[in-house]
Formats: structure tokens, C-alpha cells, sequence
């Protein structure tokens, strides 16, 4: 029996998809690009998760944009005025963090609008016709380059062999911070160096799906992961595992919708989520009436 119908259209469909990859360099570099993105995305969210540092995220992404307008108005490349004003922010919150009380929580709040509005202000400062900053609000992979691809290959590399050659001072550090530091651990190197790499990942996924999007792809992944798997080795594999699925999901919606690709894939990234939500909690109560 012949492909019915319906399947022989889909297949049509994903073979002329996979012959404009080929074809086209832009597409395989968003290809290239949305991996290793996926894979960052993926290992950096299930960090954030795990020690609550949900704001966090959100505060650094914004608090780039006023690095980016700087760089626009000074003249040198913006990523690098995001890396230092992401890392500026990250560090200042962890240091009055580590002071106790609830500063921290609000520093990030403060950088996260003073970043946004720096960011405004420093364009506005910018001679003659402003640049366009649309790709930096909400991302445009189809713009990534080779560049991109070793950055974000750098910094997955980077972050997967500081977390393998420290693993067991990090579990200790990600799960039981106190008891960290009674056991002697450098804890407050270990909290900015992980700051660091979160702030890293973060302004690298800027150029995926935007400012805005960012922290949605870093929390989605890891909090379904979390739903399903207990060790912290399982939860970095699934947390991978789903940020992979939501970007390759979302560039497919966004090839045959022609709809732009950073929002679609942290939707599909907030579905998954939603749906292993659903699911979980109908398999708890199923578990719950059979015990009784």
C-alpha cells in the first residue's frame, strides 16, 4: 500500500525544507545556531531553575540592552557592550544578594529597567537616522554568521568543562548552598563564576530569540525537564533534550508559517511546558488513587 495522502504532502514538505537547508547558507547557519543554542540554552536554564534565580535571567537580558546601545553609539561591536553590562548587573546582584535581605531582588529589578532605558537613551544620542534594534528585542536567527556559531559553540564548550571539571562542588553548591560553605567550598567564587556563564548564555541567546524572549527559552526547558527527572544529571540531559525540540520545532512552524522564528519557538518552548504540567499532574493523582 502506497503513503496516503496527507502523509505523502508532509513528506514533500519536509523534504523541500531540508533542500532549502542545504541550499542555503543563512538557513544552515540558523540550523547551526539554533542547536548550539539549544544546547546552552538548555544547560544555563537548568542552573537558573535549580537555584531560583528566575529574576535573575530576566534582569541580565534587559540590562544588556543599555551595553548594546552604548556600543551603537560609540562605535564598537554591541555584543561586547551587552557581555559587560550583563556581567556588571550579574555580579552587583549577587554581591548585595550575598549581603542578606532582599536587595538583591531589587537591584535586579532596577537594572532591568535602567538597562532598557540607557539602551533608549544612547540611541537617541546617536547622530542622523537611528540604527534598527529590532533583532536584539526579539532576536533574528536567520541573521546568524559564522561568527555566532563559534560563539555560542565557545561558550557551550566552556560552561560544559567547568561544570565536568568541578561536578562535585557544583551539585553541592546548586543543592545545598550553606552546607558549601561549611564544608570550605569557594562559595562566592563559584556563585560569580556561575554568574558569569548565565550572563554569558544569556546575552549569547539574545541574538536567537531577542531580549525579550530570552528568558522564557532558558526557564521553559529546564522547568519541564524538572517535572519528570529527579538527579541533576538527567535534569541538564532533558532540559537539553527540550530546548533542542522547542528550536528545531519552532524554525519548522516558522519555515511553513513564514511567522518570525524566535517567538515561535518559546511558544512551542511554554506548550511543552504546559502539556508536561497537564500530564503530570494527572499522572500524580492516578499514582495518589492507587495508593488509597
Amino acid at each position: 500500500m502506497g503513503c496516503p495522502t496527507g502523509s505523502w504532502a508532509v513528506m514533500k514538505e519536509v523534504w523541500s525544507m531540508l533542500r532549502d537547508i542545504l541550499a542555503y547558507e543563512f538557513l544552515r547557519n540558523a540550523l547551526g545556531a539554533g542547536i548550539l543554542a539549544s544546547l546552552l540554552a538548555g544547560l544555563t536554564g537548568l542552573i537558573l531553575v535549580e537555584k531560583k534565580m528566575i529574576m535573575m535571567s530576566g534582569g541580565i537580558a534587559h540590562a544588556s540592552y543599555g551595553g548594546v546601545g552604548l556600543g551603537y553609539l560609540l562605535g564598537f561591536p554591541p555584543l561586547l557592550g551587552a557581555f559587560g553590562f550583563s556581567i556588571t548587573a550579574a555580579l552587583a546582584s549577587g554581591f548585595i544578594r550575598r549581603r542578606g535581605g532582599t536587595g538583591g531582588e531589587l537591584v535586579i529589578g532596577l537594572f532591568w529597567s535602567l538597562g532598557m532605558a540607557l539602551g533608549i537613551f544612547f540611541v537617541a544620542l546617536i547622530p542622523g537616522y537611528p540604527p534598527n534594534l529590532s533583532g536584539y528585542l526579539f532576536g533574528n536567527i536567520l541573521a546568524a554568521g559564522p561568527m555566532d556559531l563559534l560563539l555560542l559553540l565557545g561558550l557551550f564548550l566552556l560552561t560544559g568543562a567547568l561544570f565536568a571539571a568541578f561536578w562535585q562542588a557544583w551539585k553541592a553548591y546548586l543543592f545545598d548552598e550553606e552546607f558549601s560553605r561549611i564544608r570550605g567550598l569557594p562559595v562566592v567564587i563559584l556563585e560569580s563564576l556561575l554568574l558569569i556563564l548565565i550572563s554569558l548564555a544569556v546575552v549569547a541567546l539574545i541574538r536567537i530569540v531577542g531580549i525579550i524572549l530570552a528568558q522564557a527559552l532558558l526557564l521553559a526547558p529546564a522547568a519541564t525537564a524538572r517535572l519528570w527527572l529527579k538527579s541533576l544529571r538527567s535534569r541538564i540531559a532533558g532540559s537539553m533534550a527540550v530546548a533542542l525540540a522547542s528550536t528545531l520545532g519552532g524554525l519548522a512552524l516558522s519555515y511553513y508559517l513564514d511567522l518570525p522564528s524566535g517567538a515561535l519557538i518559546v511558544l512551542v518552548a511554554v506548550t511543552l511546558f504546559a502539556l508536561s504540567y497537564g500530564l503530570r499532574g494527572l499522572w500524580t493523582r492516578r499514582q495518589e488513587r492507587k495508593v488509597l
